[in-house]
């Protein structure tokens, strides 16, 4: 059985006081610098009055917009000691937190755990008896199957011999056959071959009859004409 665990996590919502840290205004942060000794420094190297004037201007304006922008990505010392203090209330707070969460909702996920260990390791006990019990039947299919297999390679070996020993016994059967129509063959030939030498012997015997007949007759008219 597959179960289902579900962690519920009570999360303490605290809102933390934010502390608003005041800078120090832009107007108080501004370099400052004698221009009117710049003005004059600038008058002795060769500059009008209206000139030297313009460039101190165009000068401070220029330090002025670029301290700005410096100072505004920048905080004092005091103002990092404050927000490091702040930082710090509030890990004491995210600490206690979870000192509070390890005791109450941790205990519970250790019971959780140990229920599902329990109950995985009666699951894997499961697991393993049905395969042994299936491994158990594929076995003894197996074997059945092994001696079913066996049963009709011995049938078929039965069959077989008995096949091989028919065969053997007609081949036996037309080999004597054959021996005995060699035989009579061999017997009927000599037979034949007696006859004809008897009827050669008769031939010859009457062609000789023949031809001393005729010389017989031959000598007789010979005789008579004489």
């Amino acid at each position: 059985p597959l179960c289902v665990v579900e962690l519920h996590t009570a999360t303490a919502l605290r809102s933390y006081d934010m502390r608003r840290v005041e800078l120090t205004p832009l107007e108080q942060r501004k370099l400052t610098f004698d221009t009117h000794a710049l003005v004059r420094d600038l008058q002795a190297n060769g500059f009008a009055k209206e000139q030297a004037e313009l460039i101190v201007t165009a000068l401070v304006t220029l330090t002025t917009a670029n301290m700005d922008i410096v100072y505004r990505d920048m905080v004092t010392g005091a103002h990092q000691e404050i927000a490091l203090q702040q930082i710090m209330s509030h890990l004491d707070s995210i600490r206690k937190d979870m000192v509070i969460l390890e005791k109450s909702e941790f205990s519970n996920l250790r019971a959780e755990n140990e229920k599902m260990k329990t109950e995985l390791q009666q699951v894997k006990q499961q697991l393993i008896e049905e395969s042994r019990k299936v491994r158990a039947e594929a076995k003894l299919d197996i074997n059945l199957e092994r001696s079913r297999v066996n049963d009709m390679f011995t049938e078929q070996e039965k069959k077989l011999l008995e096949v091989s020993t028919e065969f053997h016994k007609k081949n036996t059967d037309v080999e004597r056959s054959t021996l005995e129509a060699t035989k009579k063959i061999d017997t009927e030939v000599a037979s034949l071959k007696t006859l004809l030498e008897s009827l050669k012997l008769d031939t010859i015997r009457y062609l000789a009859a023949s031809v001393f007949s005729c010389l017989a007759i031959a000598l007789g008219f010979y005789r008579l004409w004489k």
